[in-house]
């Protein structure tokens, strides 16, 4: 009965996302929703493109095992992220009225840094969509009781996401978020309700959590602990930052006071509600020691899960498996997206300019398919867990795009020669630790944000100054005009 009310719920979701398919006429509303987006749908893709996969199932069983220090990279980075995302670059970026971060680079540097770091973006979404699908087909494999594998609940969780992704785009995920996040609310609130009073109490469970140490948060004096823990911070908060489904969020806004503000409010809603789903894994530990035990030694993934359908009401079995499709397919339509758009407008495009809005709507769409089957093949192939699969996703642009994208906005001097040595010394130190260097010595990704900084200071001394800057007026937006140089 369980499984056919979530097969229902799915088919629910099919239909809201077909519906805000009839708003798309064209790329400009496949991609932006045409700019028309309230604060209240900002709010909640921020939100709920956030709060994924990764933040119910995932973090939730890190806090398990490590505490609050196995969380620095998120919900702390990825917050940070957002809030630094709203109020600082939001606003510039709005202006320019582009349709993607591919495009920033090509105006303000060249093809050639456009065609680099629109690749290292659209590779650095293989994890963390391949994320959101593994965790579906986690959630049918429960819900079956092994009736379906998870194999096969991945791909029919892909199937159902790409659905109304394909046709409605950003208008399909604003449309679907926005219901989501109301069921992702109420939903986990009415589970964690429940939960807490069979543990005792929100202040027993609090006050045992904290006697075991799980609030502890900063690093030691110890100085490799000390830059593990920047680099774990620093790669969500700052990695993320280059990315193209933030971006997108911004950019559907219906002005810049949206675009600032659903962002960054979005960014402190999550902050505050990944506590949820914490507390509601710390009380599995108490409501049944010897299952999380079990559990942590065989995948801590299904704790969650296992905890709801043994010691839970049918009907909150509904809510929360309800709450935790919506919180994955809110993730998962946004982040297929995102890289599509980015192939489609900055590869792909440089190379058949001549294509009319419609060919590039469709090689959109295109995109969207094949990106989806990619990231199906990679999740079914990979071994690790959904917390690491988003923590490793962002190592790439953090080392590659971080630097040109904040220089090329903040600093006048920031030039070709400093973008192409930033790409270079940053990749190229992040990679050779990456694969050479004993794991656990380095921090890979932190020496290559450190060393693409020092190619762009070097290259905005030694190379010629650019003689223009990307325009950051007011007007493009004002007009309501899609602004698209080639």
């Amino acid at each position: 009965m369980l499984l056919w009310l979530v097969v229902a719920y799915l088919i629910v979701s099919i239909g809201i996302g077909l519906y805000a398919a009839t708003r798309v006429h064209n790329a400009r509303d496949y991609i932006t929703a045409g700019r028309n987006l309230p604060m209240a749908m900002v709010l909640a893709m921020v939100f709920a493109t956030w709060f994924g996969a990764e933040t119910v199932l995932g973090i939730s069983a890190t806090f398990l095992e490590e505490g609050f220090r196995g969380l620095i990279s998120d919900p702390l980075g990825a917050s940070v992220c957002l809030v630094l995302f709203g109020l600082v670059f939001a606003r510039p970026l709005y202006r320019l009225n582009l349709l993607t971060l591919g495009d920033f680079f090509r105006m303000r540097y060249n093809r050639s840094t456009e065609l680099v770091l629109s690749i290292c973006i659209v590779l650095s979404y293989l994890g963390w969509v391949a994320a959101q699908v593994t965790a579906l087909g986690l959630v049918f494999n429960v819900l079956s009781a092994d009736v379906v594998s998870m194999n096969e609940g991945m791909l029919i969780g892909a199937g159902v996401v790409l659905i109304y992704t394909l046709f409605g785009g950003m208008w399909s995920v604003a449309m679907t978020t926005f219901v989501q996040m109301i069921i992702i609310v109420l939903g986990l609130l009415y589970v964690t309700f429940l939960a807490g009073d069979m543990a005792g109490g929100f202040k027993t469970v609090i006050s045992k959590a904290a006697a075991e140490g799980k609030f502890d948060f900063l690093p030691t004096l110890d100085l490799v602990d000390m830059i593990a823990w920047i680099a774990a911070f620093a790669t969500m908060a700052l990695g993320s930052i280059p990315q193209q489904d933030v971006f997108q969020r911004v950019n559907s806004s219906k002005n810049e006071t949206v675009a600032v503000w659903g962002t960054a409010l979005g960014g402190v809603s999550y902050f505050f509600f990944a506590a949820v789903p914490l507390f509601l894994a710390y009380t599995a530990s108490i409501i049944d020691p010897a299952m999380v035990e079990r559990l942590m030694a065989q995948d801590s993934q299904l704790i969650l899960p296992t905890l709801i359908l043994q010691y839970m009401p049918f009907t909150a079995q509904v809510i929360f498996f309800g709450a935790l499709l919506s919180v994955i397919m809110s993730t998962a339509s946004g982040t297929l997206l995102a890289p599509a758009v980015t192939f489609s407008e900055n590869v792909l495009r440089g190379f058949l300019p001549g294509m009319s809005d419609r060919q590039f709507l469709w090689s959109t769409r295109l995109t969207v398919v094949l990106f989806t089957a990619l990231v199906t093949l990679y999740a079914t192939a990979t071994e690790s867990s959904i917390h690491e699969m988003v923590e490793n996703a962002y190592r790439v642009t953090l080392a590659g795009a971080f630097v040109p994208l904040v220089a090329g906005l903040f600093w006048q001097r920031a030039n070709n020669l400093g973008a192409a040595l930033a790409i270079v010394l940053g990749l190229a130190t992040w990679l050779l630790l990456e694969n050479f260097v004993a794991e656990g010595d380095v921090e890979p990704q932190l020496y290559g944000l450190a060393a693409s900084a020092l190619g762009m200071l070097i290259g905005g001394y030694l190379g010629a100054r650019p003689h223009h800057r990307p325009h950051i007026g007011g007007h493009h937006a004002a007009a309501g005009t899609y602004h698209q140089p080639r």
